[in-house]
């Protein structure tokens, strides 16, 4: 099969990639960008399929290795596309690129879509605006074994290029759902699932409470934290202790330590 070569940075299709930057467009055509060797295995471990392939062997790491997914993609039905160098640094949106460019299906649904198991071990980012926290906090949920990450009042939408970088590609293997703050404690309370939120403003320590059942853990905005009228709705408050002149802790690094310690309750548990 003939293979579409692009050497030219000025290429119309070039500028249609780089359109996907933007929100809007991305929320137009359902489509995101992938970027990068790491993260596209990633995804296609977890079973997406790419549109469209954009590479540069002249980017490539170890092309012999690397061109297994060139194949692999091409084989899946999707269009491949070999970029000349300049042509892939005009489209590539991070520093020091390896030559893989993906276009994919995005990601995310609303709560009550997703298909949970009756203990479900949630993750709950209320108004959380930066990609690269998100995508933090997606790497933790991926490692820990969430069952699912839902974004209430979402800045930012799940198909960000900056967010899909952070994350290493795991939004695409740990499912992740949308809803608005009333829509997800609501959903939470019909699946029977602690609310547990995240605050310095309680007495009540991160490792006093069981998470062994069903258990949603959910932390704030970086500058604010959770709203009052989700903390009134929350069955629980905790706090992580801290001795340091700084009143709070990065809001991916507080979800993860609130994450692993139920983590080490649920694993005893099921011993």
């Amino acid at each position: 099969m003939h293979e579409l070569v692009i050497t030219s940075p000025a290429n119309p299709r070039l500028r249609a990639l780089t359109g996907l930057r933007r929100r809007r467009a991305r929320e137009e055509s359902g489509v995101t960008l992938l970027e990068g060797y790491e993260e596209l295995e990633l995804a296609l471990s977890a079973g997406v399929r790419p549109q469209s392939l954009f590479y540069c062997p002249e980017l490539m790491l170890d092309p012999d290795l690397q061109s297994r997914v060139v194949r692999d993609v091409r084989a899946g039905g999707a269009e491949v596309v070999r970029l000349g160098r300049a042509a892939f640094e005009k489209v590539a949106y991070r520093e020091g690129p390896d030559g893989f460019l993906a276009v994919v299906p995005s990601v995310g649904r609303g709560f009550e879509e997703l298909t949970l198991p009756a203990d479900p071990f949630l993750l709950v980012c209320q108004g959380v605006e930066k990609p690269g926290n998100l995508g933090a906090m997606l790497r933790t949920a991926d490692a820990a074994g969430l069952h699912a990450v839902v974004a209430a009042d979402p800045v930012t939408d799940w198909g960000n290029p900056n967010l899909v970088r952070s994350s290493k590609g795991t939004v695409f293997s740990v499912p992740v759902a949308s809803a608005s703050t009333e829509q997800t404690l609501a959903e939470c309370r019909s699946r029977g699932v602690l609310v547990v939120a995240a605050t310095p403003d309680t007495a009540v320590e991160h490792t006093d409470v069981d998470y062994t059942g069903p258990v949603a853990i959910a932390v704030g905005t970086e500058k604010a934290g959770l709203t009052e009228d989700f903390m009134a709705a929350a069955d629980v408050r905790v706090r992580i202790p801290m001795t340091g002149r700084a009143n709070s802790l990065n809001v991916a690094t507080s979800a993860a330590i609130v994450i692993y310690e139920a983590v080490r309750q649920r694993r005893a548990s099921a011993r």
